[in-house]
């Protein structure tokens, strides 16, 4: 177990090895436990926290808020239309000055090609762990949990046949973070990960070839499909859900000619008997997925989205 990791940033999962991980996982369980005892953890006692948001969140915002808390200190929300950035007040100045009101600083900043940048400049100038609540390339607090989850329901991660997979929807455009951490992440654990999607919302080249490594390493494997029904065969986690595409590519694509991209109860038949069926949230029902399979007996999301506060929880009391 890695005990020493006080004042890590916590932007990409990339950066945190493999034992790391694991403590953050074990914090994460023992969180959970307490929590569900009603046992008091004051570990962060008198901290201030401050939240950065440039886009809407539910999960990420409340998991924060509401974790800091129960671990003894304070949460300031900050939505960045009413701050100095929203006038051109630079990363720099910014991480410089509120780190050195309190004691960590998290954002969330999804644009393509500016989010990761700029909450690593943050990061450079920071005195304090910088947080990436997510951003054009990682949702690590999204990748940890979901991990927690796969690993509290399966027990065994060793060639455990997760899928995930694009799904048509109507919504906002959603970034590619939530797939791209999971893909990374997941081939670090021996999991037999397939990546499925229609033509024209591939990962960037990098993304794959770091998949295929991970899963070289550890014993794993990873695959592309295009094929919808291959994802879900046999399948004993699937993860289907929309990601927009990073590149022009989509301008070319008419994302109608993939409305049987979705989750239905006639794709799960296809999946192991005890597939369990996870999304991030907010899923785009009636799009993304059959209301009668978010709301069946294979969907695990609720304790997926309950998990967020128990990881934010353990990566504040890790590194704050």
């Amino acid at each position: 177990m890695k005990t020493k990791l006080k004042g890590r940033d916590f932007i990409t999962l990339r950066d945190w090895s493999k034992e790391e991980i694991d403590t953050l996982l074990d914090v994460s369980f023992d969180l959970k436990r307490k929590f569900a005892i009603g046992d008091f953890t004051p570990y962060l006692q008198y901290k201030t926290i401050f939240l950065m948001f440039f886009e809407q969140s539910t999960r990420t915002r409340n998991s924060m808020e509401a974790g800091v808390f129960q671990l003894g200190g304070h949460a300031n929300f900050l939505d960045t239309s009413t701050m100095q950035v929203s006038h051109g007040e630079v990363a720099k100045d910014t991480g410089t000055i509120l780190s050195s009101f309190g004691h960590g600083l998290a954002c969330r900043y999804c644009d393509w090609g500016k989010g990761n940048k700029y909450i690593n400049e943050m990061a450079k100038y920071s005195s304090t762990p910088v947080m990436n609540l997510q951003c054009d390339l990682y949702h690590p607090m999204q990748g940890i949990t979901d991990l927690m989850t796969i690993k509290e329901l399966k027990k065994e991660t060793k060639h455990l046949k997760v899928s995930i997979i694009w799904a048509y929807a109507e919504s906002h455009k959603k970034p590619i973070s939530v797939p791209l951490t999971q893909a990374l992440l997941f081939t670090r654990y021996s999991m037999d990960v397939t990546l499925a999607y229609p033509k024209g919302f591939e990962m960037p080249d990098w993304v794959i070839e770091e998949a295929r490594k991970n899963a070289d390493d550890s014993n794993g494997s990873f695959k592309i499909s295009h094929n919808i029904e291959e994802a879900f065969t046999d399948a004993d986690v699937v993860i289907p859900k929309n990601w927009g595409s990073w590149s022009s590519k989509e301008e070319n694509v008419d994302i109608t000619k993939f409305k049987d991209w979705k989750c239905t109860e006639k794709m799960m038949a296809l999946a192991d008997e005890d597939v369990i069926y996870m999304h991030a949230l907010p899923a785009d029902r009636g799009n993304e997925v059959e209301d009668s399979v978010i709301d069946g007996k294979a969907s695990v999301v609720y304790t997926e989205a309950e998990n967020r506060l128990h990881t934010a929880k353990a990566v504040m009391a890790l590194t704050l």
